[in-house]
């Protein structure tokens, strides 16, 4: 093992004072806006992915990002876009990475979408994550956004990097289109 010299250990000694710099939140306050997020992040990261191991990755890698920027959060709506916003980001780029598609079970049962069981429920929530894997990833998000997180189209349009006024237009063509799979009218 070789020895460091003083003057490495100087010039050593920055890059650490600026990594430590850049975590700008205290320890409370960052369980705190954990706390608070982790859940619905994790959500959203495990419907883009499939995957609960790499929606576990991805938000460990969502929050260390965000621990790392220099952003300048004005609100608490904005912390949280900003988390999706880093969050879509790494799904995307996992996404280009692998070009591996989630293969969802199929589905044998029929005529359950009336059942109130709980395997009639089961057989709907199936159709229904299949369907939504069948739309475009942009769509799905939009989606996700819109009724499980339920953010304004100015923020969903913050969170995919679009245009505020093309969200309604991709909400619409995403819901009909949902609704056609679902009835089993094709895509």
């Amino acid at each position: 093992m070789r020895d460091i010299t003083l003057s490495e250990l100087q010039r050593l000694d920055p890059i650490t004072t600026e990594a430590d710099d850049a975590l700008h939140m205290d320890q409370d306050t960052f369980r705190a806006l954990y706390d608070r997020t982790a859940r619905p992040l994790w959500s959203y990261l495990f419907r883009r992915t499939g995957d609960a191991q790499l929606a576990d990755d991805l938000l460990q890698e969502t929050y260390y990002r965000f621990l790392r920027s220099r952003a300048a959060i004005e609100s608490e709506s904005h912390c949280k876009n900003y988390l999706f916003r880093i969050a879509s980001n790494l799904a995307n780029d996992s996404h280009r990475r692998s070009h591996e598609h989630v293969e969802l079970s199929d589905s044998r049962a029929s005529a359950a979408g009336a059942d109130s069981s709980p395997a009639g429920r089961i057989v709907r929530r199936t159709d229904l994550t299949r369907a939504m894997s069948q739309l475009k990833p942009r769509q799905r998000d939009a989606l996700w956004l819109a009724y499980a997180e339920g953010l304004s189209h100015e923020e969903i349009a913050e969170v995919l990097g679009v245009k505020a006024a093309s969200i309604k237009l991709i909400l619409f063509r995403a819901r009909r289109k949902l609704a056609r799979l679902l009835r089993g009218d094709g895509a």
